[in-house]
């Protein structure tokens, strides 16, 4: 099993909390609730928002109506991959070649801009959810435009992964997994991949 790479980010005090101006989102607090010594068993309480840490998205974090994470099917959450990269999304006639894999894996650590053109192609592909690695940047004003168009189209973003992982494989398996929460707009996740056969987009 170990040829699994975990994306995930370690849930822990010196976890990165998004912020920007006057808004911060919701601390990540673990403590101990029940010991051993008194209860018998050991129980921690946690507290955390939906988009703490890797997370997924579900539409309605950025779009009016859009779906909420109870949503997404389980089988959408294992799968195959097929990687796009940043690069290649900075071409606006980009069209990416497609052979039925359940998810895309966006590898956005390189500081390409990619074009509006390109991600409305991409997003118009099949798969209920895109795993991003990096930040991606767009060719465009508004900083949440990614990710208010990949809303729109109804897809799920797994993103804020570990980027210090090496070069991603073409294709492969890939894990994201989100608590089964009802009715919110998203969810801590764990975000595995697995080297396969295939090529990228």
């Amino acid at each position: 099993m170990n040829d699994w790479i975990d994306l995930t980010r370690k849930l822990d005090k010196d976890l990165r909390i998004y912020e920007d101006g006057a808004y911060r989102d919701p601390p990540f607090v673990a403590e101990r609730w029940a010991q051993r010594a008194t209860e018998g068993f050991e129980v921690w309480r946690l507290m955390l928002g939906t988009q703490t840490g890797t997370h997924i998205d579900a539409p309605c974090h950025f779009a009016d109506g859009g779906a909420t994470l109870d949503q997404l099917p389980a089988g959408a959450c294992v799968g195959t991959y097929r990687l796009v990269t940043a690069e290649s999304l900075a071409d606006p006639d980009f069209r990416p070649g497609w052979a039925g894999e359940t998810h895309l894996l966006l590898d956005a650590r390189a500081p390409f801009r990619a074009a509006p053109e390109a991600i409305d192609a991409l997003l118009a592909l099949p798969p209920p959810m895109i795993v991003m690695v990096g930040n991606l940047r767009v060719a465009h004003d508004d900083p949440l435009w990614f990710h208010q168009r990949v809303a729109e189209a109804g897809k799920y973003l797994a993103e804020d992964t570990l980027e210090d992982i090496g070069e991603l494989a073409p294709a492969g398996d890939i894990v994201a997994l989100p608590l089964r929460l009802a009715g919110v707009s998203g969810s801590p996740a764990r975000v595995m991949v697995r080297a396969g056969a295939g090529g990228q987009a």
